[in-house]
């Protein structure tokens, strides 16, 4: 792959003709074939992808029509790389607004509204509630307003379910109901969305 010193040296021989390449990421599996991330999808810069193959740290499954060159060599962009060393998927889940919205699939646990999401506290702070994954949910701001600091029982309102700290696994499975919106077809062999299989 030409003579290159070091990692520096080796990015900056790799030059294109035409346009800006961020248009082309790669989608990085697990030494398993499994996106190491669904939410957000394990993706790498072009440059990147080149590199941890020229490193010898992935292997190639899939590239993309696009072609780099250095000085001496001409290769197709990698699409999608696959992990030699297997990484140990993270057990705990963050307690993050958007894992949060991930858990309640992106839709109101009262209404079941989806868009111009809050989250609310089941049990009211003020009645002392505290904020953990088992009383906050998603709701939209028409629920949120008019259940304000009142208890469930209280506004007359009700959960769609009740909310739970989610394992890694729960969620992971539950961002692949979410696909992003760039989905390369190179991708589709090792994403397994939730569509429906032929009969």
């Amino acid at each position: 792959m030409g003579h290159v010193t070091n990692n520096t040296d080796f990015r900056s021989h790799f030059v294109r003709e035409s346009g800006g390449l961020k248009k082309f990421p790669a989608l990085v599996l697990n030494a398993d074939y499994r996106p190491l991330s669904y939410y957000p999808l394990s993706l790498w810069p072009w440059q990147e992808a080149i590199k941890a193959a020229w490193l010898d740290r992935v292997d190639i499954v899939a590239e993309y029509e696009e072609v780099v060159h250095s000085p001496s060599t001409e290769l197709k962009i990698p699409s999608v790389v696959v992990l030699k060393d297997y990484v140990k998927p993270q057990k705990r889940v963050a307690f993050t607004r958007f894992n949060l919205f991930l858990r309640d699939e992106f839709c109101c646990q009262y209404c079941g509204a989806r868009g111009d999401l809050t989250f609310d506290h089941v049990v009211p702070r003020a009645r002392g509630g505290v904020t953990s994954w088992e009383n906050v949910v998603a709701a939209c701001s028409r629920c949120n307003l008019r259940k304000g600091s009142q208890s469930l029982r209280h506004c007359g309102m009700s959960l769609q379910k009740p909310p739970r700290q989610p394992t890694a696994e729960v969620l992971r499975n539950t961002g692949r109901k979410f696909p992003p919106n760039f989905l390369h077809e190179s991708w589709m062999d090792f994403l397994y969305w939730d569509a429906e299989l032929d009969a």
